[in-house]
């Protein structure tokens, strides 16, 4: 089984964690403890179950499963202060909050040739309301603004991962692509997205332009484009119409 959050795919077949196509060095136990909080993710895991799905009922100090969480979450990006994916709860135990679709692995000989089998087939479909935020181009021709276009980028990800049932693309995946050559058809396969948002961002003393398009990854057409002009103390305003 396959389970795909964010920019990461769970293979419990072939105990593996990728993120986007790269293999992400998991050990054994947290792992495990992945699989289980993700496979349980509709109710509080206590730390007995956890105990007893990973270490067999051994007894484990609480130092020993907080390291274990701990480093469950630094392989999918996340951390006990934002708990964006693994959230404790006190006295309680813990829960896998992201968003999670499944898919069955594709039946292949060697990981190499499998990987390559997934990117050119894709052997899952892509989640309907999958997309990636690529990183928004600098056209004031200023290095200090810089900051402000990949502030955009990664304020319209977090809010387009607010909507229910989205699968939206991190922001560290979607930074690799920053000012490389985009072949749309190729993103889509390798993130296993439909959509792809893009655009640009002029700022100008205190008005500020963005242009923005919505395409399609298969046919790399168009859906959507527009244009917003504002001043700068509106870019809250600006992003909620986005």
């Amino acid at each position: 089984m396959r389970y795909l959050f964010e920019n990461f795919v769970l293979d419990t077949d072939r105990r593996e964690l990728r993120r986007g196509l790269d293999l992400v060095p998991t050990a054994p136990q947290v792992f495990d403890l992945l699989d289980h909080l993700i496979r349980h993710r509709e109710h509080v895991v206590t730390k007995d179950d956890l105990i007893s799905a990973v270490w067999n009922g051994r007894i484990v100090s609480d130092a020993a499963l907080t390291t274990r969480v701990n480093a469950a979450r630094a392989a999918i990006g996340d951390n006990g202060d934002k708990q964006r994916l693994v959230k404790t709860l006190p006295r309680k135990g813990f829960r896998f909050v992201g968003t999670v679709h499944e898919g069955q692995s594709a039946d292949t000989g060697s990981s190499n040739s499998a990987l390559n089998e997934d990117t050119a087939q894709r052997p899952f479909s892509p989640a309907h309301l999958s997309i990636v935020v690529l990183p928004f181009t600098n056209l004031s021709g200023d290095a200090e603004q810089e900051y402000f276009a990949d502030g955009v980028t990664e304020s319209l990800t977090t809010d387009l991962s607010r909507i229910s049932g989205s699968f939206v693309i991190g922001r560290h995946t979607a930074f690799t692509y920053k000012g490389k050559s985009i072949d749309l058809q190729q993103i889509g396969r390798e993130l296993n997205i439909r959509y792809v948002l893009k655009g640009s961002v002029q700022r100008g003393g205190a008005r500020l332009r963005v242009n923005v398009q919505l395409m399609d990854v298969d046919s790399s057409c168009y859906l959507w484009a527009d244009r917003f002009d504002k001043p700068v103390a509106d870019l809250l305003e600006m992003q909620d119409e986005l």
